[in-house]
């Protein structure tokens, strides 16, 4: 997986039917917008309720994208689970249809684990996939997991397996600490990316990579075009204005709120669902919603032509 410094990338939100399956046709449309605005696809990460899924729904669905015209190589699944067969079985599944770099949740379900067993769970699963394609991205994300990676353990991680640890999403919502992981590791052949678009510009002005943020599904064009843009003298004005939407975004539950506005902007009501146990914006709150976007003058263009082309 190629790496530019700027990269932005969408953790997709997903679309379910009536029967809460996932919709695979909704889906690939999704990632042909997303990635028309030149975000990557960081797929079946925390906005697609990715945990909420089955690995071999989350198989079907890699394969749908590939099928449906997805470059393989602008993909970058999430395939951390807490069982490391799991984990193994899915990011085996994204080489074969070549995807080359994974996002790696630590596994969550224990607290309060020590370095040495989360290195043993890392190491396991690099060691069974046994592919030198392999670059996998760690993912720190304690706000949610409440398991973190700690700096000592991604440098253990990295000289065990060099070449193959290849970055980080750091979503723990700390400037100071992305700042820490940047000044340690950035650059070369460790990207470190922010977890959300608030952090871009200090990311990249830092050294970082970019970021891989969840605000991406609903304002990609505006995030991408900073990330291309990050030197240009209104970089500044750029970043306050995509602030003003992510602020917007997190007064509500932030995936059903997503969600509400890509049904909203695409006529497709169907976007609203939600896998229990999250659940959907209200009517009430939906309604607030479209109200303060329609105030800024926020916009999804190209949705409804994507969503019923």
């Amino acid at each position: 997986m190629s790496q530019t410094r700027g990269d932005v990338w969408s953790p997709v939100i997903m679309p379910f039917g009536a029967d809460l399956a996932p919709d695979a046709r909704g889906f690939v449309s999704h990632c042909r917008w997303l990635a028309s605005h030149g975000v990557g696809l960081a797929v079946f990460g925390t906005n697609s309720e990715a945990n909420s899924m089955t690995v071999a729904e989350k198989q079907g669905l890699l394969a749908a994208l590939v099928e449906g015209g997805i470059d393989p190589a602008r993909l970058m699944p999430g395939t951390g689970h807490c069982a490391i067969g799991d984990s193994v079985t899915l990011t085996r599944e994204a080489l074969a249809v070549g995807c080359d770099g994974v996002l790696m949740l630590p596994p969550f379900y224990y607290k309060g684990v020590s370095d040495e067993g989360l290195f043993r769970y890392y190491s396991e699963v690099i060691e069974r996939v046994g592919d030198s394609r392999l670059q996998v991205y760690l993912y720190h994300i304690p706000p949610v997991a409440q398991v973190p990676l700690s700096l000592e353990l991604i440098e253990r991680l990295r000289n065990a397996f060099p070449g193959t640890i290849a970055g980080i999403k750091d979503s723990g919502g700390d400037w100071s600490h992305t700042q820490a992981l940047i000044e340690r590791f950035g650059g070369g052949d460790f990207a470190v990316y922010a977890g959300s678009e608030r952090f871009l510009l200090d990311t990249l002005r830092a050294g970082g990579a970019g970021c891989i943020s969840a605000t991406a599904n609903v304002n990609p064009g505006a995030i991408a075009g900073l990330g291309a843009n990050w030197q240009a003298e209104d970089a500044d004005t750029r970043q306050r204005s995509l602030n003003t939407v992510r602020d917007l975004f997190e007064r509500f539950p932030l995936i059903p709120a997503m969600k509400a506005a890509t049904a909203h902007f695409s006529g497709a009501p169907g976007w609203r669902r939600v896998r229990p146990p999250l659940v959907e914006l209200d009517e009430e709150r939906t309604g607030e919603l479209v109200s303060a976007l329609e105030e800024i003058g926020f916009r999804m263009e190209g949705l409804e032509e994507a969503s019923h082309g």
